[in-house]
């Protein structure tokens, strides 16, 4: 009771409840975000590796129907024989490749029997900052591309499409969005070309095969969650044991005139 009776001090409570609320946060989302971030870098990771030892396929086996998606195929080669639409260009802005800013290039392509996929055709650089050089429009013959699946991305917060120098430009390669700004249905995974390829640009290489921090930052949020409460626990048992001691000191101390008078002329009162 007396331990409780410490801890209900204003200074020791506003202490206990801020240990609390940092252990919860490091157990529900501190924690969670950096082991979360570890399993999409494994998985994407274990997905370039199988990659870049499996033969291609084509597109339809795993986009069959417009609507398809495959997100458990990410980074997988797939061939298609159809058309680009040349007509239609969107531009993906704030790209970084190899260090150095650059434009995204991206174009439907009508797969022969098949769905119409968004594809990115690859990078170019910005002109005098931020202006636009001059794109090559892909192939409008029949074609055969080689390329790599890729997830939509998530769109960017607070950024909207626009349209400048007569050319629309996204914050993201969310293919949702691109379809509604073309108005062209679009399936749910898009294509990268790899090199050499019909309509190809600037080469868009594969990350580099790196785990990352995350898994052991993750540990290290779960690890402060658990002593944050043993310190505070600790620190309370030290307090406790000193003032009780400073009680015991005081009380077998001698006492003085002062006190004797004080203790006398108080119980006769």
């Amino acid at each position: 009771m007396r331990r409780m009776a410490f801890l209900l001090r204003p200074g020791w409570l506003a202490l206990a409840v801020v240990v609390i609320a940092f252990s919860y946060l490091c157990f529900t989302v501190l924690a969670p975000w950096q082991l979360g971030k570890n399993t999409r870098t494994s998985r994407e990771n274990k997905q370039i590796e199988q990659s870049l030892s499996t033969p291609p396929v084509q597109v339809k086996t795993l986009l069959p129907q417009q609507d398809s998606s495959a997100p458990q195929a990410q980074w997988r080669r797939v061939t298609a024989t159809g058309h680009y639409l040349p007509d239609v260009q969107v531009l993906a802005r704030l790209r970084v490749v190899g260090g150095e800013p650059a434009f995204e290039v991206l174009a439907p392509f009508v797969v022969d029997g098949g769905p119409t996929v968004l594809v990115d055709r690859g990078y170019v650089r910005p002109e005098q900052g931020s202006r636009i050089p001059p794109i090559p429009p892909p192939p409008a013959e029949p074609v055969s591309i080689t390329a790599r699946l890729r997830d939509s991305e998530q769109p960017v917060p607070e950024k909207e499409p626009f349209t400048k120098d007569g050319v629309q430009q996204v914050y993201s390669i969310d293919i949702g969005q691109i379809a509604r700004l073309t108005g062209v249905p679009l399936a749910g995974s898009y294509l990268q070309l790899v090199d050499n390829q019909p309509g190809g640009l600037g080469v868009l290489g594969v990350p580099h095969l790196d785990a990352g921090p995350f898994l052991s930052y993750g540990i290290q949020w779960i690890s402060f969650g658990i002593a944050a409460p043993i310190l505070l626990g600790y620190f309370v048992y030290t307090e406790v044991r000193a003032r009780r001691a400073e009680k015991a000191a005081s009380k077998s101390a001698p006492q003085t005139v002062e006190e004797k008078l004080s203790d006398r002329y108080g119980r006769r009162r």
